[in-house]
């Protein structure tokens, strides 16, 4: 029988990504459209506004984390989602590239509360044998968003236009807060409709796992150690790639291929599809083991390895190689539910949220990194080939890293009522 918690808690985390992930992606829809056009937009105008979103995601990520995990995963998700769908719809609004860069600035800060708060909230509902597979559907939220994001916007754009693609897509996460807000608790012990021996089980679960993490003496002590210095390098390394294609595939579509703004958008949607696939298949496989790592390096050597292939490939033959850049989408992607798990379960409560939160600003840093850089270079050669090199060298050296992190405690996976 599904658990309670799997039934209602996750298709919630689900949703609330997929807003946060449309609200700050649809950009590359717009800017492969008539948005460049319209504003004025330069080839390196528009490589910094996409990456200013991920400034402002950089700054506010630990307060947030420390925030949720003090007092109310709730609420701080309430008032984000309100910001978040205002701001969203207002780059439709904006008639300046200024006005434009501050709006991408201040959807960044309001955003950077979402990853790490739910990763957080997951980590009060979930036990360690669940947390990579709960993690996985948390942010397969990603891309499944960027899926169908990429095929609606395209066609809104076509049949509105680039601002009104813009203000639709941001009234949801604003409808979204009040219903957020009426399904979830923040532990399950506040959960009236969750049955009393599920959350008795899971409570004491959860409980007898913390006893087993050794203790750090202070949050700066758990920022400073080895192993989350690391990570925070080596998830910089790999958002790089990551963000990298999610921004300009796009742009790189219709330039190679000429196809009309809804084609693109078909088209782009495609590498997310296989990505799903992998990211699913490899939590539960992680979750079964009761290892991460492995499968956290192997899959980010693949795709570097599709990089290069796709290089290789793509002066002669555009169709292998986006073929080959839907491969290393898959291996981008599919790691991401281990990965995450494996921090959780690495520290103490109070110090595995700002860890991870630490941990995804510096993935925001390479956000910001890898779309302004792809940007750049693609603007200033005239092609992705480099690009495309680059990411790949970034994506290798994230997964050399890996290996290198030495992990703290092995905890047993609780016997709960599992929905997998």
């Amino acid at each position: 029988m599904t658990s309670q918690r799997w039934a209602r808690v996750l298709p919630v985390a689900f949703i609330t990504y997929s807003l946060a992930y449309l609200d700050r992606s649809n950009y590359s829809i717009g800017i492969a459209s008539g948005m460049k056009g319209d504003l004025g937009i330069t080839g390196g105008a528009a490589a910094l506004l996409g990456a200013l979103f991920f400034l402002g995601y950089f700054f506010f990520q630990v307060p947030a984390a420390i925030y949720a995990e003090r007092r109310s995963v709730r609420r701080l998700i309430f008032w984000s989602l309100i910001a978040w769908g205002i701001l969203a719809s207002a780059q439709g609004l904006v008639s300046s590239v200024g006005l434009l860069m501050a709006d991408r600035f201040l959807l960044g800060v309001v955003e950077a509360a979402v990853l790490p708060a739910m990763v957080v909230f997951l980590a009060h509902w979930f036990t360690t044998g669940e947390r990579a597979s709960a993690n996985t559907f948390l942010i397969l939220g990603n891309p499944a968003t960027v899926l169908w994001m990429s095929v609606l916007s395209g066609y809104l754009i076509q049949v509105t236009s680039w601002r009104w693609m813009f203000i639709i897509e941001g009234v949801p996460a604003i409808i979204w807060a009040f219903v957020f807000r009426a399904l979830v608790t923040d532990h399950p012990r506040d959960a009236a409709w969750l049955e009393p021996a599920e959350r008795d089980q899971v409570g004491a679960a959860l409980a007898a796992e913390q006893r087993t993490i050794a203790p750090v003496s202070s949050y700066r002590a758990a920022l400073r150690s080895r192993n989350v210095v690391l990570l925070c390098a080596q998830y910089l390394l790999w958002s790089i790639g990551v963000y990298g294609l999610v921004f300009w595939l796009p742009s790189i579509i219709k330039s190679s291929t000429g196809a009309a703004i809804g084609m693109t958008g078909l088209l782009s949607a495609i590498p997310y599809a296989l990505a799903v696939i992998a990211m699913i298949v490899t939590g539960r496989l992680s979750d079964r083991a009761g290892r991460r790592g492995v499968y956290v390096w192997t899959w980010l050597l693949f795709a570097a390895v599709a990089f290069v292939a796709s290089y290789f490939a793509g002066p002669h033959d555009f169709w292998l190689s986006f073929i080959l850049l839907i491969l290393a989408a898959a291996g981008m992607y599919a790691p991401y539910g281990p990965y995450f798990a494996s921090i959780t379960e690495s520290l103490p409560r109070d110090s595995a949220a700002p860890a991870v939160a630490l941990v995804n600003a510096f993935g925001g840093l390479g956000g910001f990194i890898g779309t302004y850089l792809v940007g750049w270079l693609d603007s200033a050669t005239g092609t992705s080939a480099a690009s495309v090199l680059f990411m790949a060298a970034t994506l290798a050296v994230a997964a050399a890293i890996i290996p290198l992190i030495r992990s703290r405690t092995r905890t047993a996976a609780a016997a709960v009522p599992s929905g997998t």
